[in-house]
Formats: C-alpha cells, sequence, structure tokens
C-alpha cells in the first residue's frame, strides 16, 4: 500500500561546535561532514572562520557549524574570534562542546559551560581523546559536576561518533519537503550533448538556444510544463566540462547554478551521446548526482545516429553503462533523439513514473512483513561475536524513499548487508532505478546483546 504524506515546512536546525582551541572540534566537524573544508593541524587557532556546511543523520538534514576557539587569550584574533561565536550562538540550536580529556578540566572549559547555558541552548560535552576505553571513566569523573549530557570519544579512533549522532538525531524535529507546484526536471551533461534540444523537444517549442557550438548555454533556466496533467519544472543547465585548472581531471560543475540546479532538483537527466557512449567524465557527473541522492534517468540522445553507426546498438549502450557505471547498476536508460523526436513519449512517461515513485509512502506493518522476510533469507550480520538482531523497519520523510532500521548493535551492518536489503526492497516495491538509502540505528528499548 502507497500512502501520500501532508508537507509541511520544516527550519533546518543549527548546530554548532564550540570549544578551546585545538580539542578536535575541525576533526569533528570533518568526520560528521565527511569533508576536509575544515583545516585540520597540530596547531592552536587554526579555524579562525565560522565554516557552516549541510549535514545529514540518517534522513534528518541540519547545518553543522565549525567555530573558532574560544580562548582568554588577550590577543587580537582571540578577542575577536570570542565575540564573534558568543554573538553567533544566539541564531543556533544546539551544541556540542568538545573538551580535551587528556589534559583535563581547565578553567576556560568552566567559562565554556557558562557560555554554552547562557546561550539557553540545549548542549552535549564531549570530552575527546580519551583513546583508551578502560580510562574513560576516570578521564571523565572531574566533568559530571555540570549536569551536562555526557560522551567519551576520540575522534582519531571515530569512538563516541555513534553516540553523538544519536543525540543529534533526537533532538531533530521529522521533516518533510516543502509542497511545490510539480517535480523539478534538471538536465546536465557534457557540452553538446543536445540538452537545449532535448528542453525544446519536452516542451514543443523552441525556447531554447540550440547550437553545435558547446556551451551555448550558460544559465540555468527554469521553464514550467505539464504532461498527463501533471506539473513539471524543466531546467537546462550549463554543461558539466573538466576543470581547466586541476591537474588530476576531476570533472566539476562549470557553474555553481548548474550545481545548485541538480541539489534542488527532484529527477535528474543525464544525457550521454549515443554515438559515442558514456565516459569517464559522465561517471564523475554520475557520482554528483547520487552523492546529492537524486534520482537519475540516462538518456542516451542521438540515438538516431547511434543505430546506424554502431552494431547492436542498444545492447552496447547498455552494456557500456553498465561497466562505466559500475557503481549504480540499475539505473534507468532511456533512448531518444531530440532532433528527430524519437523516444520523447518514453523519456515523459519514465520521468512520470519516476515522479510518482519518489513520493512513495509504506506503511510501517507492511514494510517490516517484507523486512522481516528478507532477513530470514541470509544470516545476520556479525559486531564481534554477536549476532546483529532487527527491531524493525520504518521510512523517514525523505525524497528519494529513505528508510531507518533500528538494531541492537549497528556498526555490524555493513555495505554489503545494506545493498542486500536495498534489492530486496527495490524487487518487492517496483522501485528500481529509484536510489534508496538505509539508515541503521541503536534501538533504545533494546540493548541486548
Amino acid at each position: 500500500m502507497i500512502e501520500n504524506s501532508t508537507d509541511v515546512v520544516v527550519t533546518v536546525p543549527k548546530v554548532a561546535i564550540i570549544g578551546r582551541p585545538n580539542v578536535g572540534k575541525s576533526t569533528l566537524f570533518n568526520i560528521l561532514t565527511d569533508s576536509r573544508k575544515s583545516v585540520v593541524k597540530n596547531q592552536a587557532g587554526v579555524t579562525r572562520d565560522i565554516i557552516i556546511e549541510p549535514c545529514e543523520i540518517w534522513g534528518k538534514n541540519f547545518d553543522l557549524i565549525d567555530t573558532g576557539g574560544i580562548t582568554e587569550a588577550h590577543d587580537t584574533f582571540s578577542k575577536l574570534i570570542r565575540e564573534q561565536v558568543i554573538e553567533f550562538l544566539q541564531v543556533v540550536d544546539f551544541l556540542l562542546v568538545v573538551m580535551d580529556g587528556r589534559v583535563g578540566l581547565l578553567p576556560e572549559d568552566r567559562e565554556l559551560i557558562r557560555i554554552a547555558k547562557e546561550s539557553g541552548k540545549d548542549f552535549l560535552l564531549i570530552i575527546n581523546k580519551v583513546d583508551r576505553q578502560h580510562e574513560s571513566d576516570l578521564l571523565l569523573s572531574e566533568f559530571y559536576e555540570f549536569g551536562a549530557d555526557l560522551v567519551s570519544a576520540s575522534f582519531e579512533q571515530r569512538r563516541g561518533i555513534g553516540e553523538i549522532l544519536e543525540w543529534v538525531h533526537k533532538r531533530i524535529p521529522e521533516q518533510v519537503s516543502k509542497p511545490k507546484e510539480g517535480s523539478t526536471i534538471a538536465l546536465v551533461g557534457k557540452p553538446n550533448v543536445g540538452k537545449s534540444s532535448m528542453v525544446n523537444a519536452l516542451l514543443g517549442e523552441h525556447r531554447m538556444i540550440v547550437s553545435d557550438i558547446a556551451g551555448t548555454t550558460v544559465d540555468a533556466v527554469d521553464t514550467p510544463f505539464q504532461f498527463n496533467n501533471k506539473k513539471y519544472i524543466l531546467v537546462d543547465t550549463a554543461g558539466l566540462r573538466k576543470s581547466a585548472r586541476r591537474d588530476d581531471d576531476i570533472e566539476i560543475i562549470a557553474a555553481f547554478k548548474s550545481h545548485d540546479s541538480i541539489r534542488k532538483a527532484d529527477i535528474v537527466l543525464l544525457m550521454i551521446d549515443g554515438t559515442q557512449g558514456p565516459t569517464d567524465q559522465d561517471a564523475r557527473i554520475m557520482q554528483s548526482i547520487l552523492e546529492d541522492h537524486k534520482a537519475v534517468i540516462v538518456v542516451a540522445n542521438k540515438s538516431d545516429l547511434g543505430r546506424s553507426e554502431v552494431v547492436d546498438y542498444r545492447k552496447t549502450f547498455q552494456m557500456q553503462c553498465e561497466q562505466v557505471f559500475h557503481f549504480y547498476r540499475d539505473v534507468p536508460i532511456v533512448f531518444t533523439s531530440a532532433k528527430t523526436g524519437y523516444g520523447i513519449g518514453e523519456l515523459l512517461n519514465k520521468i512520470e513514473w519516476m515522479s510518482e515513485k519518489l513520493q512513495a509512502r509504506f506503511s510501517t506493518s507492511e514494510l517490516n512483513d517484507f523486512f522481516f522476510d528478507v532477513i530470514r533469507k541470509a544470516p545476520a550480520p556479525v559486531y564481534g561475536i554477536t549476532n546483529v538482531k532487527f527491531y524493525y523497519l520504518t521510512q523517514t520523510y525523505q525524497k528519494p524513499p529513505s528508510f531507518i532500521a533500528f538494531a541492537n548493535h549497528p556498526d555490524g551492518v555493513d555495505n554489503a548487508y545494506r545493498r542486500f536489503i536495498i534489492k530486496n526492497l527495490k524487487d518487492r516495491f517496483d522501485m528500481h532505478g529509484i536510489p534508496i538509502r538505509i539508515f541503521v540505528m541503536k534501538s533504545k528499548g533494546n540493548r541486548d546483546g
């Protein structure tokens, strides 16, 4: 059964990391955002600016903020950082207060706790650099006096990260997307693969400039249209080029607006020249799309030429896609010719089908009927010497659909087992081609080993 949910608008919460210099704030920021945007260096005071990065925990979104180290030093930079951070705390929702377990409780740490309490924000006290588990109780003992939520951690060893994530996740409300007039469709691909011609074909009129010169489209243009009485917004973007400034040949978005269009899109059409087939550049574009967790359709354009130039054209192109996009095997492929109109109807039907699947909601009861049928098909994953025990599966409010499985030992569920669940979920609910995600969380009510 598929249920329709009522969309509401939820403000994305802000979570700030604060602490003295060199306690590991930037390391935690990089771990949680899976980036290297904060400079990590064994030198106090490296981070002097406030850095904000979108972050996600098990289907819930928030903005994570790395701040400069707060210190009582009287140099100009230290004073400015302290004033900047204290002022900024007025607009955040939650605080992660990081301290150094190796050096113990310092007077500046007491000042940090005072600042956190006076802000009125809910905060978690994280004692970092507790590298030996058996030392945890001893090193934490002097921090209990504050009566705050307390976690021991070693960021370098990735220990304590799960507890931090659970603390944040518990405080962020469920989020659903803002209702809008129809799904947004973004066209991306290398220059001169026929994106603007495809826009004209889908719209049935010549709204875009069409040229053989690569790079004719230099901006992202939004155009509304209807198909089968359903509303859509079509976005044509600049071609995704190689960076002329990089030696490692990594592909980047030619302009910020193109990247922004992908992030705002519900469905991305990755257009490929059917006479050439997918390339490494297309693979990198595909990876960028999947990193933003967007549904994608591969559009093999110029298929009228491909059929005349390539033996077993469709089979050849599909095999090429399996090789180049080996990390995402069930991507839908539609063969088109924007010039002749071939395949346009099939593409519109696929867009309509995918748009409906992205909004699919499944009841908890049918999810758990499916879940317990599936986990009986394969041996349970093992955490240490203990079997992982699953309790139930539920759906988040994400698009594309995402799910949370609750278990006694989430760390024991590896990527291979997640792929096993996702494959069976796609088979059961006809979700092939939809980039589904499975998160695993520890069940609070069941702590048996």
